[in-house]
């Protein structure tokens, strides 16, 4: 049976391996029966340059991605706010397709809107700052002239002020707002929306007025599998990673 997946927050690290060996086991697994893959932001922990892939023991994903891409199964990677700088020589060394935040796409004839999520989080104005500094072309350019040693200690401050601003900051700050998940269903004219970033994997009724809409959440890989699967016409579950792909 035909099917399309979708994952996100992964957060892959040499930090975790038993994650990671989880992650090959998962693409080994896919076979010609999956459509598309698509990983909705925070493949990796943090991603800072192709050219420190080797230092942080990330070629070993680039090579597993290339291996599955190669079988025919498109995979489709959205940059989330860990490896904002993910770009086109990423997608040379894999043959994923990186898919701009957010994208509307069809879904078995059904538009549905992705996106990583943390932009609707628009109570979190620390991270919303955050975002604003990464993105700016500038920035970027900045930041990866640096070597990368510098860029890897950079990077792991970063992450750690991160954790602490989630240990001081309500919940409800770190979700997102919901006036912003019904302005973006309405500007992009959808009644579907997935996103990732909140680890809070659930299926949420959007009321807009007269207007239902669904919003789902993926969960993260902090300590097993996390995926959605979607089957035509609209058979739409979380999946265990045994079911979320077909054997051949």
């Amino acid at each position: 049976m035909t099917q399309t997946v979708f994952i996100s927050d992964l957060h892959l690290s040499p930090e975790r391996p038993d994650i990671n060996r989880l992650f090959f086991d998962f693409l080994e697994r896919i076979t010609v029966a999956t459509d598309r893959l698509y990983i909705l932001g925070d493949l990796f922990e943090y991603w800072i340059g192709n050219d420190a892939a080797n230092a942080l023991g990330q070629t070993q994903v680039l090579a597993a991605l290339r291996d599955l891409t190669r079988k025919g199964i498109p995979v489709h990677v959205m940059r989330g706010n860990r490896d904002f700088l993910l770009n086109e020589a990423f997608s040379q060394a894999t043959g994923c397709e990186l898919i701009s935040d957010p994208s509307v796409v069809e879904i078995y004839d059904r538009p549905t809107l992705l996106t990583h999520g943390d932009r609707l989080c628009t109570d979190d104005h620390k991270h919303q700052q955050f975002r604003d500094l990464v993105d700016d072309p500038e920035w970027q350019r900045w930041f990866l002239a640096k070597p990368v040693s510098e860029r890897i200690r950079l990077a792991t401050d970063a992450r750690s002020r991160s954790e602490l601003n989630k240990s001081i900051t309500a919940m409800e700050i770190m979700d997102v707002n919901p006036a912003a998940v019904s302005a973006a269903l309405r500007q992009h004219g959808v009644d579907l929306i997935i996103h990732g970033h909140t680890h809070r994997p659930a299926f949420h009724d959007v009321i807009m007025g007269r207007t239902r809409a669904c919003r789902i959440v993926l969960g993260d890989w902090f300590q097993h599998s996390n995926m959605l699967r979607w089957r035509p016409p609209a058979d739409i579950a979380f999946a265990a990673d045994s079911d979320a792909v077909n054997r051949a």
